[in-house]
């Protein structure tokens, strides 16, 4: 019974890979000084899963930004205006076309888009979309693969197993750029690519190939199908020699069992720990020579594994199959995951008794394979784990679970419908047409961040951290006032996550000093862990929104993290319904608002980023999600007055089919991220009437790229097309916590700029 794993966080336990891209952004470390740190931290992680005990050990799963991005490198589908990143900067060389489609290019006299961007199926992570034309041609561009071949093999001393996406499930994550296509059309152009690539493999000595096939678990057309029948006759055809992996992760396979049981591939590795459901079809579905991998140890989530449900897993595979076609893994690459809990010196240890990272995941594959064999001790111990977390008195308050049971629809429901609210907060604020604002957070400098590390260390005084917060967010409001924007926000200094900082001050959370894991690019976040039934002890940010809003005579819009997106932001405990966790917090978050409120707040803004993020994979299960979630945010929003103005944002997600859902979250205002897509995004919102106001984002604020005033006057201008221009508001895609204060000015002050133009061109269309 081998195990393996199917990819390993790349960032490193201590951030390494971050902190050495920025540097190199920065113009800080040499090319060479990265691909060092890169070496380093893949040798460490090879070292980490061979001494886990990992009979096969992937290759190819570090990346430096994103593996989607990998795969357009690998396969040369580079948009042409890239080009003169390398034709026209002689000391330009992959890596940096590579970060130029990840994150733009503003320099040596060019000016470049960087590609689009948006999450990665219902996780937290964002991958970098590919682009395809109708006249799209691939060819093997990048060695990065196969350089990853040889380093770990050499390191090693074992024959490692390449990752790669499969074919079907790169060109499904891609979009079309023009129309009278499907990307899936692209499969035949494809697929010889593909195949060279696992030929040069083979050559090099692989043996094992694990392709990731991830829509395998979705919804699929009756073309996308037939696209992965062919894909795999085609690859066993051309590739004979190579043992194929099929990976399959994050969803059951459903109805599409018999599709994926008879692909001509030597092993199908299935995620039992999103769908156990689904092993007892597969059993029975696959052929004979076929090798089916558990993915039996969670890749999502940092919860010790319960060794009895698992081994139960096994022990029904082996029985059907032998133990020679079986394999156990995590049920999906541990990228999901922080690197590793021995760096937690500081976490409570019962509660850390009760979690896992990604190292010691490894160590769980390893160990059900050991008691598998026989030993019980190890079970005994897991078992005493379970045990404790279940037992705990920590977990459990009957006084939350009886005020979430008694929640009602009226709890769920403004006083006035929309109209009528619109009509009283125009009396109130008093707003210019294209009203300016911000999503929340401002640049988070090096001060700002050793401020918090002094606090914590003692080094200054509670008192003298306030004075220094005060003086950010004051200096941080008279530049708004002087630039013009419309609505300040405080710029949420004193906060070091979205997330993190409510999670903070509400009971039933813990934290991790380390357990970092990617969101995108050299992003990272750590979320917290809950734990327990959640409530809100004290106010959360009463304080600081409203000495802002003492220093200005402009409106300040308060800032607050949704229910569902704390929720999913989180790991989460797994011992109750996700729907009661995110009841909990929507209560905690609706007592927060009346505050708010109260202290003479008007504009709050509820970010629910993460509820498209939420959506189940199939289609069948979205109803239900969608009902809950929607109501936790109305709960969550609902309990104020008509002249109270509540935003929620939204980013990086598809609208099309969630638009009725969003629009009855009945936020006064909407803000989105649509720069990337040029406004493609709006049209979901249009085509639907949608009747609130909305805030497309005029610019990409993850990139360090300034836009032109023209660039952002032609956006509103489109999309002014497509909705009321009285309802439109301009901001940008998303909070400016990661950028840094001279491009975040310049961009800011270009588009106060563009909502002035375009003012004067619609004004006399729009009569105040």
């Amino acid at each position: 019974m081998l195990k393996h794993n199917l990819g390993y966080p790349r960032m490193g336990a201590q951030r390494q890979l971050k902190k050495a891209c920025e540097q190199y952004w920065q113009g800080r470390i040499s090319r060479t000084e990265l691909f060092v740190t890169a070496k380093r931290l893949q040798e460490e992680h090879w070292a980490i899963q061979q001494q886990a005990g990992m009979d096969l050990i992937p290759c190819n799963d570090f990346s430096f930004y994103d593996q989607v991005l990998d795969m357009t490198l690998l396969l040369g589908a580079i948009p042409d205006r890239y080009a003169p990143v390398v034709t026209e900067v002689a000391d330009n060389a992959e890596i940096d076309l590579y970060f130029a489609m990840a994150r733009g290019y503003q320099q040596d006299g060019l000016d470049i888009t960087a590609m689009e961007m948006t999450k990665w199926f219902d996780t937290n992570y964002h991958y970098i979309v590919p682009e395809f034309t109708a006249k799209q041609e691939f060819r093997l561009f990048s060695n990065k693969v196969f350089s990853a071949f040889d380093g770990a093999r050499h390191y090693t001393g074992k024959t490692p197993k390449p990752v790669l996406i499969g074919p079907v499930s790169y060109l499904l994550l891609g979009k079309e750029k023009g129309s009278g296509f499907h990307r899936i059309s692209l499969l035949n152009r494809l697929l010889p690519v593909y195949i060279a690539v696992l030929e040069k493999l083979r050559a090099q000595g692989a043996e094992w190939v694990q392709l990731d096939e991830p829509f395998m678990a979705m919804d699929l057309t009756e073309e996308e199908t037939k696209a992965f029948k062919h894909a795999y006759q085609e690859i066993a055809k051309q590739c004979k020699g190579l043992k194929i992996m099929v990976a399959t992760y994050f969803e059951g396979l459903k109805e599409n069992t018999t599709l994926a049981a008879n692909l001509p591939v030597c092993c199908l590795h299935i995620d039992l720990t999103r769908a156990p459901h689904q092993l007892d079809a597969l059993l029975a579905a696959l052929p004979p020579k076929t090798s089916l991998s558990l993915g039996v140890v969670d890749g999502r989530n940092i919860w010790k594994n319960d060794y009895v449900e698992s081994l139960t897993f096994i022990q029904k595979a082996v029985a059907v199959l032998g133990e020679d076609r079986v394999m156990i893994a995590p049920g999906c690459s541990l990228l999901h995951t922080p690197a590793d809990l021995d760096f937690e010196t500081d976490l409570d240890p019962e509660m850390k008794s009760w979690m896992a990272f990604a190292r010691q995941k490894l160590e769980e594959v390893n160990e059900l394979n050991a008691i598998f064999k026989g030993n019980d001790a190890l079970l005994k111990a897991n078992q005493a784990a379970i045990l404790s977390r279940s037992n705990s008195p920590r977990i459990h308050k009957q006084e939350v679970k009886q005020r979430t049971a008694a929640i009602t629809n009226a709890d769920a429901s403004r006083k006035s419908d929309f109209p009528q609210r619109q009509k009283v907060q125009e009396e109130r604020f008093h707003l210019p047409l294209f009203p300016t604002t911000t999503i929340g957070s401002f640049p988070q400098t090096d001060d700002i961040r050793q401020l918090r590390a002094q606090l914590r260390k003692g080094a200054i005084t509670q008192a003298q951290y306030d004075t220094a917060i005060e003086e950010a967010t004051l200096s941080a409001i008279r530049w708004q006032e002087d630039v013009g924007l419309d609505v300040l926000v405080h710029g949420e200094f004193e906060r070091n996550d979205m997330v993190e900082y409510f999670g903070e001050m509400l009971d039933g959370f813990t934290f991790t000093r380390n357990g970092w894991v990617q969101s995108y690019g050299s992003r990272c976040v750590k979320p917290p862990v809950i734990y327990g039934d959640v409530s809100r002890p004290v106010d959360m940010t009463v304080k600081w929104t409203k000495y802002a809003q003492a220093q200005t005579k402009l409106p300040m819009k308060a800032m607050l993290t949704g229910p569902v997106t704390i929720l999913q932001w989180s790991f989460v405990r797994d011992d109750q319904p996700r729907s009661a966790t995110t009841n909990q917090i929507a209560l905690a978050i609706r007592e927060e608002v009346q505050a708010l409120e109260k202290a003479g707040i008007g504009i709050i803004q509820i970010d629910e980023p993460a509820i498209r993020e939420g959506l189940p994979l199939r289609k069948e299960d979205r109803g239900q999600y969608l009902h809950w979630a929607v109501k936790a945010f109305r709960v969550a929003a609902c309990g104020v007055n008509d002249d109270t103005q509540i935003h929620t944002h939204m980013c990086y997600s598809e609208f099309n089919d969630i638009i009725e859902h969003i629009a009855a979250m009945d936020a006064d205002v909407i803000t989105i991220e649509t720069s990337r897509s040029q406004m493609e995004l709006l049209e979901a919102f249009a085509g639907f009437h949608y009747p609130n106001e909305i805030g497309p984002g005029v610019y990409d604020i993850h990139s360090p790229r300034v836009p032109g005033v023209e660039e952002m006057v032609s956006l509103l201008q489109k999309a002014a097309v497509l909705l009321p221009v009285r309802n439109l508001w301009v901001n940008p895609d998303c909070g400016l916590k990661t950028r840094k204060w001279p491009e975040t000015k310049a961009a800011l002050e270009n588009m106060v700029q563009a909502a002035k133009e375009a003012r004067v061109i619609f004004e006399e269309k729009v009569p105040l």
